[in-house]
C-alpha cells in the first residue's frame, strides 16, 4: 500500500508582499492531517497549490506516489474538495447538482451521493441558496464524498459552522479515514477541532512551517510553566520553546512537561492546548 497520499518538499511560491517559504510535510494514508496558522500564514496557498490552482516558482508535490500531476485526471479525480462558503451555484438543487457532477467525474457514484442526502437529512429538490450554511457544508462533503475520492482536502470546511454540525461533520472525516487508503487534509483556525479528529498537525507561520507532529505528543508532552520572575531566570534556555511575560507571571513552553515537572517541582506546569501552543510560537519570544 502507498505509505502517502500527499508529499508537499519544499513547497515555494513569491509573492510581492508574501512568500511561501520550502513548505514540506506528508499526509499519510488512513491519518487526518491539521493545517493550522494564523490568518495569512499561507495555509490557503499551500492548499491552492496542491491543487494545481497557482503555479509554484519551486519544489514539488507528490500524489499518490506520483510527482507532478496537475494535468493527470485520473488522479484529481481521487481528490475531494470542500472550501469554506458554498462550493456550488446556489441556484441548483442537490438533484440538480448530481447530473453536473456526474458529466465531470468519471468516477461518480449516483447511488452514494442521494444515500449521503438521506443520510444528511438534506432535502434533494431545494435550491442550495436556501439550504442553511451548516446544510451547504455537508452538501459539499456528501459531494466530495461521491466520486469516489482517496484524500480529502478541506480549507476551513467547519469554519462559522454551530457546534452540533461541526461535530457530524467531523464524525464524517473520521469514519472517512477508517478506510486505510483515505487520507483528510484540513485546514482549520478552529484548533479544537483538530484536536479532536487530526493525528498530525502541521504549523505555518509567515510563509514556512514551524513544526510537522503528532497531535499526541503536543497534547500529552508538551507543556507550559506558570512562574514568577526568580523561576523563569532559573529555567534552561535550552528547554523554553518560547515564553511571553503575562500580567502577574511568565508562561514558558517546553517540549516535554514531565521533565520540567521533575527539573521545577515547585513551578506550576499545565498541559498545553494547541491553541496556546500556537500562541507562544506566534506571540512569545526565544530565551
Amino acid at each position: 500500500m502507498q505509505s502517502n497520499a500527499l508529499v508537499v518538499n519544499d513547497l515555494t511560491k513569491r509573492y510581492p508582499d508574501f512568500v511561501l517559504d520550502k513548505v514540506s510535510f506528508s499526509v499519510p494514508c488512513g491519518t487526518i492531517v491539521g493545517l493550522i496558522g494564523e490568518n495569512g500564514a499561507g495555509k490557503s496557498t499551500t492548499i491552492n497549490a496542491v491543487l494545481g490552482m497557482i503555479s509554484r516558482d519551486s519544489g514539488s508535490i507528490e500524489l499518490f506516489g506520483e510527482a507532478d500531476t496537475q494535468s493527470n485526471d485520473s488522479i484529481r479525480n481521487q481528490i475531494g474538495v470542500v472550501f469554506d462558503g458554498n462550493n456550488y451555484p446556489d441556484v441548483l438543487s442537490a438533484q440538480k447538482l448530481n447530473r453536473v457532477l456526474r458529466e465531470i467525474y468519471r468516477t461518480w457514484d449516483e447511488r452514494k451521493f442521494f444515500d449521503l442526502l438521506k443520510k444528511m437529512s438534506l432535502p434533494a429538490d431545494k435550491k442550495i441558496k436556501e439550504f442553511s450554511k451548516g446544510m451547504q457544508m455537508k452538501l459539499s462533503i456528501a459531494a466530495a464524498l461521491s466520486h469516489n475520492s482517496r484524500l480529502l482536502i478541506l480549507d476551513e470546511a467547519t469554519s462559522g459552522l454551530d457546534p452540533v454540525v461541526r461535530d457530524d461533520i467531523l464524525d464524517m472525516f473520521l469514519e472517512f479515514v477508517q478506510d486505510e487508503s483515505h487520507s483528510i487534509l484540513v485546514s482549520s483556525h478552529i484548533t479544537s477541532d483538530l484536536e479532536k479528529v487530526a493525528d498530525y498537525i502541521v504549523f505555518i507561520h509567515k510563509g514556512k512551517v514551524v513544526f510537522c507532529k503528532s497531535k499526541d505528543e503536543l497534547r500529552y508532552k508538551y507543556g507550559i510553566i506558570r512562574c514568577g520572575a526568580a523561576q523563569f531566570d532559573a529555567i534552561d534556555n535550552e528547554e523554553a520553546i518560547a515564553y511571553r511575560k503575562q500580567d502577574y507571571e511568565w508562561e514558558v513552553l517546553v517540549a516535554d512537561r514531565d521533565q520540567a515537572r521533575r527539573k521545577y517541582p515547585k513551578a506550576v506546569i499545565d498541559p498545553a492546548s494547541i491553541d496556546e501552543i500556537m500562541l507562544l510560537y506566534v506571540k512569545g519570544e526565544s530565551k
